[in-house]
């Protein structure tokens, strides 16, 4: 006897399947369009609807804490910055010479070798696999419980971690600040000029 997935409620299953793989095939194109087009600005573009696609797959495989971390650190934190280094630093909007490599059927080859690769690894491993089905596994309220009651001490010791290296980065800001402007706050000038009495 053979289980099978809970609806989702709003599509059936094979709604579900169907959405899945038409989401895929977005993801995918958008995916193709990152790596192939030679304007940096619209790549990254592209690479939020191939993050956001990824997001929506996991929804549709009812692992939406996955989903929102994909949401809140690929989205919204990795190409926020990518494009806010991108216009810093003066990138060029159009087309950029840069991109253009004589490797590229190189680097299509070892893609396509190390795809084929890590789906031949992955099937492998879990070859005899199963899952069981009654339980949910894929949560925010289970993955919470989890984390919340087993992972503690690991997640509290990563907060002070991740506060340490923001007050770092907050003191290196401000010596290059102080190298500025001196130690009394300003600018350094001249010193006293020659006394005329």
């Amino acid at each position: 006897m053979t289980l099978a997935a809970a609806s989702h409620g709003f599509l059936t299953p094979s709604g579900v399947e169907i959405a899945f793989l038409l989401v895929g095939l977005v993801t995918l194109g958008a995916a193709v369009v990152t790596v192939t087009t030679r304007q940096l600005v619209h790549a990254a573009l592209w690479l939020v609807v191939a993050l956001g696609g990824t997001a929506v797959e996991y929804l549709l495989l009812t692992a939406e804490f996955i989903a929102w971390v994909q949401v809140l650190i690929y989205v919204g934190s990795v190409v926020v910055l990518l494009l806010f280094g991108l216009m810093l630093t003066k990138a060029p909007i159009g087309r950029s010479p840069d991109a253009d490599s004589g490797n590229r059927w190189a680097a299509v080859a070892v893609a396509a070798a190390s795809a084929v690769a890590l789906v031949w690894v992955v099937v492998d491993a879990f070859r005899a696999t199963w899952i069981e089905l009654g339980t949910p596994q894929g949560s925010t309220e289970t993955t919470g419980r989890s984390l919340f009651q087993y992972w503690v001490l690991p997640f509290e010791a990563l907060s002070v971690l991740l506060l340490a290296a923001l007050v770092g980065a907050i003191v290196l800001s401000r010596k290059g600040d102080t190298a500025i402007t001196g130690d009394g706050g300003t600018p350094p000038g001249p010193g006293p000029g020659p006394c005329l009495l």
